[in-house]
């Protein structure tokens, strides 16, 4: 792990007597390793702030966060800052990896997003990803019984969280067993290049590289769709005749590197964080085993007290107004999910993790029109895995206390989870 950084900066205006709020970087192992007493801090001194120190807008507060989620002056269109970020000898392979970025749904702005998403929307409705619950409870059977053996020790991350998702979402996208390894290798790739892990030239350029093989390969898995029709993700839309006609062929591979990028990485980070939570809070744990059906509830309110995302970053495209900052043209934001979900104004002991809290307006699958297309399937991914753990491993506990996380400003991702089977 990278020494701490000593970046820190007091700001704001503070009451007489009140101690002086002293900004962190957010990338500060400590920090990184446990955010949220930070973010409650930054929060409470201020919702809307503007650091220097990550020359962008810090939006903290859960009222502040839905507001910018609904405005159209603030946008997704964050490529450019991506590309601006690469070396300059990488320069030459960065071309074409961010114009295949620029066709993410992610990235664009209604109405060219909501004409990109429409074209995977019955495939991402709940009542369709429905019919995939056997076949993650048959995988999840069977990779408990080669990997999570009871009475040994082992690495959840390693043995279940990362290669589960990996497995139904390459089924459901239809990629072939056989080409997982290269696949899953491109995908982690490219998350180096979108999740900012990147830094140096030749990481770069493995990156880039990465998602340029990702397009090419993906590219010739739909034009074997064409001639071999399949019952998976690629087959289905090819079969709904919307591409070539609301979106080009180009446009659809592009977005079909999304899905094969965002499907395993949160979901097995889910996975990860919501066994995590229940085995440090063993009267939630209890609960949960004593009425399965709370599942379901404990997956939703770690998305909501830690979940696989910390933020999301967008750009102002005017002028705005918001609690009283103006906030310019081009300036960047942070939309802090992960203070916005712990903000008391909006949830009773927000600290607390709490299986029996109920429906809460969480916004760890985001808000609006950017609402993640695919949290059905994430959910009955997560769902699945964790009732089938829970209820084959009834001894399944922590084997450490200590847990490091990767260094990330969007993602909250264990880099292992050691546990006894």
């Amino acid at each position: 792990m990278n020494a701490p950084l000593t970046l820190t900066a007091t700001t704001g205006t503070t009451a007489p007597g009140a101690p002086l709020f002293t900004e962190r970087y957010l990338l500060d192992p400590v920090i990184n390793a446990d955010p949220y007493g930070y973010l409650n801090a930054l929060r409470d001194h201020r919702p809307v702030h503007h650091s220097r120190m990550h020359n962008a807008w810090l939006i903290t507060g859960h009222e502040q966060v839905m507001r910018c989620l609904r405005d159209p002056a603030i946008s997704a269109d964050r490529v450019r800052p991506l590309m601006d970020a690469v070396p300059q000898g990488a320069r030459e392979d960065a071309e074409r990896a961010f114009g295949i970025l620029s066709r993410w749904m992610v990235f664009n702005d209604p109405p060219q997003h909501r004409r990109l998403r429409q074209v995977f929307q019955e495939q991402f409705a709940a009542r369709a990803i429905a019919r995939y619950r056997g076949f993650v409870e048959r995988v999840t059977r069977t990779v408990l019984a080669r990997r999570a053996v009871p009475g040994t020790t082992g690495d959840l991350v390693a043995d279940i969280a990362r290669p589960l998702p990996s497995l139904v979402f390459g089924r459901w996208l239809g990629v072939p067993a056989a080409d997982g390894p290269s696949f899953w290798y491109w995908n982690a790739r490219v998350g180096d290049l979108v999740l900012g892990a990147a830094q140096e030239e030749r990481e770069y350029r493995t990156s880039l590289r990465s998602l340029v093989s990702l397009e090419d390969y993906l590219g010739d898995l739909v034009r074997r769709r064409r001639s071999e029709p399949g019952d998976d993700l690629i087959g289905s839309v090819l079969a709904d005749g919307r591409v070539g006609d609301t979106v080009t062929e180009e446009e659809f591979v592009g977005m079909l590197t999304q899905m094969a990028f965002a499907g395993g990485e949160t979901t097995g980070n889910l996975i990860a964080n919501a066994v995590l939570a229940l085995l440090r809070n063993p009267a939630e744990l209890a609960a949960v085993r004593e009425d399965p059906e709370l599942v379901g509830a404990a997956i939703e309110e770690t998305m909501r007290y830690d979940g696989p995302s910390k933020m999301s970053i967008r750009g102002a495209a005017r002028d705005l107004e918001l609690d009283g900052h103006t906030i310019r043209a081009g300036d960047r934001l942070f939309l802090v999910t992960a203070a916005a979900n712990r903000d008391p104004a909006r949830f009773p002991d927000p600290d607390v993790f709490s299986v029996r809290r109920g429906k809460t307006p969480h916004l760890g699958f985001g808000f609006g029109a950017h609402f993640c297309i695919g949290a059905a399937l994430a959910r009955l991914v997560a769902v699945t895995v964790v009732d089938v753990l829970l209820r084959e491993h009834p001894d399944l506990r922590l084997a450490s206390r200590e847990h490091t996380w990767q260094p990330s400003l969007l993602n909250r991702s264990l880099t292992a989870l050691p546990v006894h089977y």
